[in-house]
């Protein structure tokens, strides 16, 4: 899709940094999950070197829920750009399965590494880029960005001063379906720090986080502790979880291999096993 230099308004500057930035490279690679980041990159890279430069690279293993994967591609066919998938095997790195705080890290190191040289020369590809914002520079539950730079991955939304709410507003005038969907961290972010993540327990948290999505919950966690989840909810749906839903969301959770659902009446929290191990106090 085509997009003029008249529809991101007050963006239109840091849009054009983004170009900037891009400009000179034959054909890029874009680490690419579906998420407003990561799309709106992907969009911005489309407009400023045309379709036929531009590469979605999805990583696919067990920590991606089917969902997730069906709406990239979704997203991708409304950009009009090409995909290719790559599986990735974190799971068989024994520090990844360890799950310590650091584990994103591993993550995004198997990912970059999958996207190497041979990648790139069968596809043409010149860079690679992914979608950190400038929100997520400051954030230090954010390992994962170690990786991007050891394998000298670009940071274009990041580099050019976009922070999440700007991001969301490009996204919305170019019109990305995905430009208000919530954050859909990977699944082995709902296993605690230190709790090995096995494909069995991510497969039960895609299937309990499936049936809730399809019970019109907007977005949800669904936290692994063993025989109990722990349901994270806006706080808005927290009394419909608990009220008129709640026979269903419990079988929902059961279904799944669990023996417990609790419903966490904080509600939905970013970074709730990594930021308490992570934040630094003064």
């Amino acid at each position: 899709m085509r997009f003029g230099d008249d529809v991101f308004g007050d963006d239109q500057a840091a849009v054009d940094r983004v170009t900037a930035q891009l400009d000179g490279i034959g054909r890029l690679g874009v680490a690419y999950s579906g998420g407003v980041d990561s799309a709106t990159l992907l969009g911005l890279a489309i407009r400023a070197l045309g379709p036929a430069r531009v590469l979605a690279v999805i990583g696919v293993s067990p920590s991606l829920a089917d969902d997730e994967r069906s709406a990239a591609h979704d997203v991708a066919r409304f950009l009009g750009a090409s995909v290719v998938e790559i599986a990735t095997h974190e799971g068989k790195r024994p520090e990844y399965r360890a799950n310590g705080p650091d584990r994103c890290y591993y993550c995004k190191d198997e990912l970059f590494t999958r996207i190497g040289a041979e990648l790139c020369e069968r596809h043409g590809l010149d860079a690679v880029a992914y979608g950190e914002n400038a929100d997520d520079v400051v954030r230090q539950d954010r390992p994962g960005a170690r990786a991007a730079v050891e394998h000298r991955v670009l940071r274009p939304l990041a580099d050019a001063g976009l922070d999440k709410a700007a991001v969301r507003r490009i996204a919305r005038a170019m019109n990305l379906p995905c430009a208000d969907k919530p954050a859909r961290p990977c699944l082995a972010s709902r296993i605690p720090h230190y709790e090995p993540v096995t494909a069995e327990k991510l497969a039960q948290v895609e299937m309990a986080e499936r049936q809730l999505f399809r019970m019109g919950f907007a977005d949800c966690r669904v936290r692994h502790h063993g025989d109990v989840a722990r349901i994270e909810l806006p706080e808005a749906d927290i009394a419909r979880a608990t009220g008129e839903l709640r026979a269903q969301v419990h079988d929902a959770v059961t279904a799944a291999g669990f023996r417990f659902a609790a419903v966490d009446l904080a509600g939905i929290q970013s970074g709730a096993f990594t930021l308490p191990l992570t934040v630094v106090t003064r």
